[in-house]
């Protein structure tokens, strides 16, 4: 094997398993690329001694028989979740020197199964941004370049390190966050597969809180097999998060070859919005093809509030963003101002040189919209359509048991375009934030290119709690398409 980089997950499961190659040369392949791949910005913190001994660890499991499911995978880790002596900024000032005393459920299930961790990836500040433009490090960079042009992209937001690490080759694959798309936009603009599951699928201990009603954990990967075997090793019930839910993780990897014969697949008619890029159009018209070609029966479903989602999403995430992010001021942990006159100067002064400008307008709205007066008028109503908006799903999963649409309304856009102009940014959000609303599983497989050469994925949402359904469906799409484009490593140069 030339380059170990170029392996996916269940490869590099296999050739360990099969000691074709060790865990270590394996995870020294994937530091070394790290190392070079430094201008893409993908890694807030490199941990190359810590994987590196836990590759070793790894050896000695397989050596004695022991090995476990990701035994010395090598896996990049979203700086949302705390790790255990690793510093985790969230992508911001405020905590840019935190270390946590413990470690996130999800991550300790990864490496309960045997993984390795390369190191903590950027992402926007606190999750808030679909272009990891916000962040405290710096903006993360899209390996992939449009053809003809030298002009840095987005690799999408927030789990923008994520994906710029899975499709650079620079991990096998990612964990990620989802409170509004931040998996699934990331994910399609990238060429990767992400994966929303369900909310309380996964637990939420131990990743920083961004709005707690709709946050939620996955994996960004290189295929849906590979999305799938990380997604059942993420997965558990966790009684320190009691928003997590009791019940059984399938096995997704055995039954992903069942295919669609039979399978309704609904498409909303209100998904076709003006302004949506032709090319996104048609891609989701020829998933449509593929699906009805494979055996699978199209019917046309409705969800009427999904022209409410947006304003919905940006009343109720601020507001318990602002709730959540009230504990950081200069006290009890995070950036404390210097030489502050009194309480209130430390908190404000704290505040303002910790937070960066995307969360300061966040905590704003969030503050406005729970003010005396306005809570009624603003949270309350938004609660309501947000029930609305669930019922509409409940509705369409009468006639089907997957919905197909796309996932974002245009493919990856340069740097610095879009970031003067929030409305604009978060319109880029069109598409995934009605999942969040009903807390449902959604799962984003790339499908094709623009006519620039940029990735365009497609969105499958599905029922609460049936993901095998997804990745069986997502499957299917993924042999269809036979996306096999991979970015230039131009950063090699």
């Amino acid at each position: 094997m030339s380059d170990l980089t170029e392996l996916t997950l269940a490869e590099a499961r296999d050739a360990v398993a099969a000691k074709k190659i060790s865990a270590r040369e394996l995870t020294e392949a994937f530091v070394k690329a790290v190392e070079e791949a430094r201008p893409l910005n993908a890694f807030i913190t490199e941990t190359p001694d810590i994987a590196l001994k836990m590759a070793d660890e790894s050896d000695k499991r397989i050596a004695s028989g022991t090995a476990r499911p990701l035994e010395g995978m090598p896996l990049g880790i979203k700086d949302l979740y705390c790790t255990k002596g690793t510093k985790t900024t969230a992508g911001s000032r405020i905590l840019e020197n935190y270390v946590p005393q413990y470690e996130s459920t999800v991550s300790q299930n990864l490496w309960d199964n045997g993984a390795v961790m390369l190191g903590k990836l950027n992402l926007d500040e606190f999750a808030m941004g679909s272009s990891n433009e916000t962040s405290a490090f710096g903006n993360c960079i899209s390996p992939w370049r449009a053809e003809g042009s030298d002009a840095q992209l987005v690799p999408g937001g927030s789990s923008g390190g994520s994906s710029c690490a899975v499709s650079a080759r620079l991990c096998l694959g990612a964990t990620a966050t989802d409170t509004g798309g931040s998996i699934r936009t990331p994910a399609a603009v990238t060429g990767t597969v992400g994966i929303k599951p369900t909310y309380g699928r996964c637990s939420r201990y131990g990743i920083v809180a961004f709005a707690s009603s709709l946050d939620q954990a996955g994996p960004i990967a290189h295929t849906v097999r590979d999305a799938a075997i990380l997604m059942k090793a993420m997965a558990s019930v966790d009684p320190k998060d009691s928003t997590s839910v009791d019940v059984p993780v399938p096995d997704y990897e055995a039954s992903l070859e069942g295919g669609v014969k039979g399978l309704r697949v609904g498409i909303p008619k209100e998904y076709r919005l003006e302004g949506t890029d032709p090319a996104i159009t048609a891609i989701w018209d020829k998933g449509v093809e593929w699906l009805k070609a494979q055996g699978a029966e199209i019917v046309e479903v409705s969800l009427p509030h999904t022209k409410y989602a947006l304003p919905t999403y940006y009343i109720i995430a601020p507001a318990e963003a602002s709730s959540n992010l009230a504990r950081y001021d200069g006290v009890r942990f995070g950036h404390r101002a210097d030489a502050p006159k009194d309480l209130i100067d430390l908190y404000e002064r704290s505040r303002a040189e910790g937070f960066g400008a995307e969360v300061r307008r966040r905590i704003l709205i969030g503050t406005y919209v729970l003010s005396a007066g306005y809570y009624d008028a603003y949270y309350l109503r938004a609660q309501k359509i947000r029930s609305l908006i669930a019922r509409d799903f409940t509705e369409a999963y009468k006639k089907c048991d997957v919905i197909l649409t796309p996932a974002t309304p245009a493919p990856a856009f340069g740097i610095g375009e879009k970031v003067a102009d929030p409305v604009t940014m978060y319109l880029y959000d069109v598409f995934t934030v009605t999942v969040n609303l009903a807390g449902l599983p959604a799962l984003v497989v790339p499908a094709g290119l623009s006519e620039k050469g940029l990735p365009l994925g497609l969105q499958l949402i599905g029922k609460a709690f049936d993901e095998a359904t997804l990745f069986r469906a997502g499957r299917a799409l993924e042999v269809a398409a036979e996306f096999n484009a991979k970015p230039a490593k131009w950063w090699r140069a």
